[in-house]
């Protein structure tokens, strides 16, 4: 074979073989961005062992987070579009886990710092995840709606997929749920649900245990 044709053909065979690289890579990146995280099982009523206090007149949404979740940005990022378009007729919660061994600050990071901006959000450190299993979640950017008389309406997350902005079910159906009381009413006895993407808040070795 002619050195130039051995060229060429060698070129073509690592061209291949770097897309073939490219198009695996790809696909992990995309099955792991549209891999929901651990189904939640919250309460049908809001938990009365709460910190959390319910407001009497307003639906309340509860975001349980992680503090170094990068994926839980974009749920952060859609929270603050869900208070926007509600415009004062939601309360809104992120609590932020943070494990008995670490300082209180160490719950204060930058998406502490996000949450804590907008308006209508109030941010709680969540001691030991006590309250993510109040609220029965297992995945950081899970979100549950309460409608003023305490019933669940709505769990899941309120991204489309990992790390990702812009519209979802999961946003709208929590808007279409505060904004609009004949939903509400046509949703009673059912829960709205949607995946959650998000990094584990716990394992199974560090899952607390909620006190009765």
């Amino acid at each position: 074979m002619p050195r130039k044709q051995g060229v060429g053909l060698s070129r073509l065979i690592l061209a291949s073989v770097w897309g073939l690289s490219v198009c695996a890579g790809m696909g992990i990146l995309v099955a792991y961005e549209t891999q929901p995280g651990e189904a939640a099982s919250p309460p049908e009523r809001w938990p009365e062992t709460s910190g959390i206090e319910k407001d009497a007149e307003r639906p309340d949404l509860v975001m349980l987070a992680h503090p170094r979740c990068p994926c839980t940005r974009a749920s952060i990022g859609e929270l603050a579009r869900i208070m926007a378009s509600c415009k004062g007729r939601l309360v809104a919660h992120v609590l932020f886990l943070k494990p008995g061994e670490f300082e209180k600050d160490w719950a204060h990071s930058d998406l502490w710092r996000s949450a804590a901006s907008i308006p209508g959000v109030t941010v709680v450190v969540d001691e030991n995840g006590m309250e993510a299993q109040r609220f029965g979640a297992t995945t950081s950017g899970h979100a549950v709606l309460y409608d003023s008389d305490g019933r669940l309406i709505f769990s899941g997350g309120i991204t489309g997929s990992r790390g990702h902005f812009g519209d979802n079910m999961g946003r709208s159906t929590v808007v279409s749920l505060v904004s609009n009381a004949e939903s509400r009413i046509s949703t009673e006895g059912r829960v709205a649900k949607c995946s959650s993407y998000g990094c584990p808040l716990f394992d199974d070795k560090t899952s607390p245990q909620v006190e009765e």
